[in-house]
């Protein structure tokens, strides 16, 4: 990692969850000079582009498509605050790049904490419709504006590990441009990038980091960004353990995302070293986040079994920070999963209104 590079949280947005009105006040108050309006969304709220640099390599990178990922959102404002203190690092930078970074692409959707926007769409997979309106404004900026690098910014679910131990609390990937997954001269130009990013932060954050499926999706915006000849990198922010608010993801996305423009400011579309890309090791799904092993159940024959249980996140008005509902994933033999929390339930008793656990319901049972 960048030894000079201090990383400090911004204090403005101490939470997982980020209001759209304070996001607006905040860029509208303490940066206005850095940006615009570049539409709204389909319930009137603003979009906002900033532009940093005057370098002659021109990245996008855009937050919160996905309305309940914020971790984004708080690395540039991360990154915003780092710059305050050490402005020589953002000065360097931005001499040789111009960022443009749009905030909270999907505002109704994060005002709710939904991934989807008001109209229930999933903007990742509207390249081709564009029935989104919000979409259609990242699309068009994208066509237009010559661009050398794409950062498409998502988070991933508490399922993903590296190795089937430690959890993926970043992964990466350089989408693929067609069903056979063909390595071109788009997809290493990202491919370039990532490694760079995995060189410089695989001792910070040792077994954590991994290369998401590259499958092709052929309405997803990574595939369809990569494509049309633009070398796009998607960042998935995931779990570190006891960190389900994603304080420490959020630092270590945070510095991702400065590695990542600072790799894209040295390559200036070099392929060095891409194929150092296919040794990181891929997500795999091994993971829920709660398993109770060896429950024995009221019923009238011998019943014991495993129950696994995944958080459903949840944003209630009126609150400051999101709620977390344990709810029944998997109910028989898990025993090829793990839990990040595992429960010996073994002489306990199951006690509920019910005989058994319910699919896909919240838990309403304890164990004693």
């Amino acid at each position: 990692m960048s030894k000079n590079l201090n990383y400090r949280q911004n204090p403005n947005f101490p939470n997982r969850y980020i209001s759209p009105e304070k996001l607006f006040l905040y860029l509208q108050q303490d940066f206005s000079d850095y940006i615009c309006e570049i539409g709204k969304s389909y319930l009137g709220k603003p979009i906002y582009k900033m532009t940093f640099g005057t370098g002659n390599v021109r990245v996008l990178a855009w937050s919160q498509m996905h309305g309940n990922e914020s971790n984004a959102t708080h690395a540039m404002l991360d990154l915003l605050e780092i710059f305050r203190y050490q402005p020589e690092l953002k000065e360097e930078l931005f001499s040789l790049i111009t960022l443009d970074f749009i905030f909270m692409l999907n505002p109704d959707g994060s005002e709710k904490w939904t991934r989807r926007n008001a109209l229930d769409i999933d903007m990742n997979r509207d390249f081709l419709k564009l029935s989104s309106k919000e979409f259609s404004i990242l699309k068009n900026i994208a066509e237009n504006g010559n661009y050398s690098y794409g950062l498409n910014l998502h988070e991933q679910r508490t399922i993903f590990t590296t190795d089937g131990e430690n959890p993926a609390t970043l992964s990466f990937l350089a989408p693929s441009v067609n069903p056979q997954r063909e390595i071109n001269e788009t997809r290493k130009k990202a491919m370039a990038v990532i490694v760079k990013i995995h060189e410089n932060l695989k001792t910070v954050i040792p077994n954590q980091i991994a290369r998401y499926s590259d499958e092709f999706y052929p309405t997803s915006v990574g595939d369809n960004f990569s494509k049309m000849g633009l070398p796009t990198i998607l960042f998935e922010g995931g779990h570190f353990i006891n960190d389900y608010n994603r304080i420490n993801t959020r630092k270590y996305y945070a510095l991702a995302l400065y590695e990542s423009l600072k790799a894209i400011s040295q390559l200036k579309g070099s392929t060095e070293n891409w194929e150092e890309y296919q040794k990181i090791p891929e997500n795999r799904e091994t993971h829920y986040d709660i398993i109770y092993r060896n429950v024995k159940l009221n019923t009238d024959f011998e019943c014991i079994l495993d129950i696994a249980v995944q958080y459903r996140e949840e944003f209630r008005e009126g609150d400051d920070e999101i709620s977390f509902i344990p709810i029944v994933m998997e109910v028989g033999d898990v025993g090829i999963k793990k839990g990040w929390r595992e429960i010996d339930c073994t002489g306990k008793t199951f006690l509920s209104e019910r005989k058994f656990p319910k699919l896909d319901a919240e838990v309403d049972f304890t164990i004693e």
